[in-house]
């Protein structure tokens, strides 16, 4: 269905009942990423959110709209509008970033948190300057070279070299998927919700007390220190390594992921 949402058009899918989760996914993904890992959540009510400037969610050509802390809005009103008060959130790579700005915003909404292959932002303001021109380097490539071109470079950089091992078939379907999105939804999402654009959480994340669920996959080295980082940092995050699998764990090793994830919300669970 799609909801109207501070005047913006998001496409939102619900399927099953049970204790609400809010899935969000990654940069150039849509809901539909999540399929791989829905089989194994059939105990819970799945929202699945098309991110703002992804898949039929509409694509605003004002980049300040896409800023983390207004994506964050829009977020708090579509559960206001399914009168959910308080949700599960499951976010990859962009998606969790967007999920943790939010549980840092609105912490009484979040009942537990998974992060996958995700951070709380730069700690250094060197480095997000230096993300931010090379981000804006690339929304200018996609601007300028269109989507397939975007594609063609995107699913070929070192991040993404594990899913080569994946199905032909699947390949394709993420491919094809990602074909889907608009220059300017993507290139704005870049220069909003980019990791050097949004606010660094590295001091807030130390007083964020729900129950979080850390994944990366073996092979993403970087993201896995990242994860060990926060699990030091944050008062109530368990890390979990994932083996045979890199940045997409829930494409990757969709069976493992679902058996951690229902362990983490059993064990956390609110009798």
């Amino acid at each position: 269905m799609n909801i109207l949402i501070r005047n913006v058009n998001y496409h939102v899918k619900i399927c099953g009942n049970g204790e609400p989760i809010l899935l969000l996914h990654g940069f150039t993904g849509d809901g539909t990423t999540w399929e791989f890992i829905s089989h194994y959540l059939q105990n819970y009510q799945l929202i699945f959110v098309d991110i703002l400037g992804h898949g039929k969610t509409d694509s605003p050509t004002d980049r300040r709209r896409y800023r983390m802390e207004e994506v964050v809005e829009d977020i708090k009103e579509i559960l206001q509008y399914l009168k959910i008060d308080r949700t599960n959130m499951i976010g990859y790579s962009m998606g969790g970033r967007l999920a943790l700005s939010f549980a840092i915003t609105y912490p009484q909404c979040v009942r537990r948190l998974v992060l996958e292959s995700s951070s709380p932002g730069l700690k250094k303001e060197l480095e997000r300057k230096e993300r931010q021109s090379s981000d804006e380097a690339l929304a200018e490539f996609i601007l300028q070279n269109g989507i397939e071109s975007f594609v063609d470079y995107w699913e070929n950089i070192p991040l993404f070299k594990s899913q080569n091992n994946l199905p032909e078939a699947v390949q394709k379907k993420i491919r094809a998927q990602r074909l889907q999105n608009t220059p300017i939804g993507l290139a704005n999402s870049l220069r909003g919700m980019g990791t050097g654009f949004q606010p660094s959480w590295w001091e807030q994340i130390k007083n964020l007390y729900i129950p979080v669920l850390l994944l990366c996959g073996e092979w993403d080295v970087k993201f896995c220190r990242i994860a060990e980082d926060m699990e030091r940092t944050m008062p109530n995050a368990i890390k979990n390594t994932i083996k045979s699998a890199g940045h997409a764990i829930h494409v990757e090793q969709p069976r493992i992921f679902g058996k951690i994830v229902n362990e983490f919300f059993h064990r956390f669970s609110e009798r």
